[in-house]
């Protein structure tokens, strides 16, 4: 049972306008809408275009945050809409889940211990970041941090506020 339950039609003027120009008709999107302020601020930072790294780099590290923070609304929303767009295995959607970095092609289990490490720490160590900079340039790093962060935000809010399940969304994979 949602703690916030998401806006319903007919939206208030603000909150309209913004869920209007949203990708998706999302619960996340409707309870957010709360404060179209913030919803206006979620999508200009949303991180969704075509960025300095890949659809599959982008999805491989938001899949790893939200599957670590326990948010499998966002996990499923993202696996049901970009999983076949960024061409994961099942075995790979179970191991942003339950997996390990060494599950990963080199480059990408860099991402993954980077994802780890900012939740586990807030932080990357020197010897990592050093590994990912022989894969990754400036831009894209600060781009890794910063998807990181921002599904970190998503996944306080989907938990915190008990946003359900999308109809049709994949759940986590089991153990």
């Amino acid at each position: 049972m949602p703690r916030l339950a998401p806006l319903a039609k007919p939206y208030p003027p603000e909150a309209a306008a913004e869920l209007a120009q949203m990708p998706a008709d999302l619960g996340l999107f409707r309870t957010v809408a709360h404060n179209p302020r913030v919803l206006s601020r979620w999508r200009g930072g949303g991180l969704l275009d075509k960025g300095s790294i890949t659809l599959r780099q982008r999805e491989l590290l938001i899949l790893r945050t939200t599957a670590r923070l326990k948010a499998e609304y966002e996990w499923g929303v993202h696996v049901g809409f970009f999983g076949a767009k960024a061409k994961f295995s099942e075995r790979e959607i179970r191991a942003t889940v339950h997996g390990a970095a060494t599950d990963w092609k080199v480059e990408e289990a860099v991402l993954v211990e980077i994802a780890d490490a900012l939740i586990d720490s807030g932080t990357v160590d020197d010897v990592l970041w050093h590994r990912a900079a022989g894969y990754y340039k400036a831009d894209q790093l600060i781009e890794i941090i910063a998807l990181v962060g921002f599904y970190h935000l998503v996944s306080f809010t989907v938990n915190a506020t008990g946003v359900a399940l999308e109809p049709g969304a994949p759940r986590f994979p089991t153990a």
